[in-house]
C-alpha cells in the first residue's frame, strides 16, 4: 500500500478501519464522549499510545495501527486529524 502524503490519508487508509466501526475497542471519529477523556490526557499520551501501541481495558490499539511502514511524524498528524473531528 502507498505511503500517505499526511495524517489524513492515513486516517481514511488505515485508521478508519477501526476508528469508523468501533472495532477492537476504538473509539469511533467524531465520538466526543469516547474522545473528550482521552484528549484530556494531553497529546502526547496520544502520539505514545498511537505510535507505540496501547492495551487498554476498552481494547487493543497496535502500534501505528499496523502500518509500522509510515513515519511518527504521520502517525501523529493522524492523530491530530481525529482529535480535530472529536471537538
Amino acid at each position: 500500500m502507498a505511503i500517505p502524503k499526511n495524517g489524513t490519508e492515513l486516517f481514511e487508509q488505515t485508521c478508519s478501519t477501526c476508528h469508523g466501526q468501533g472495532i477492537a475497542g476504538a473509539p469511533r471519529a467524531g465520538d466526543k464522549a469516547a474522545w473528550g477523556p482521552r484528549i484530556a490526557q494531553g497529546k502526547a499520551v496520544l502520539y505514545d499510545h498511537a505510535i507505540r501501541g496501547f492495551t487498554g481495558s476498552a481494547g487493543v490499539m497496535p502500534p501505528k495501527g499496523g502500518r509500522t511502514d509510515v513515519s511518527d511524524d504521520l502517525v501523529k498528524q493522524a492523530v491530530d486529524h481525529m482529535v480535530q473531528i472529536a471537538q
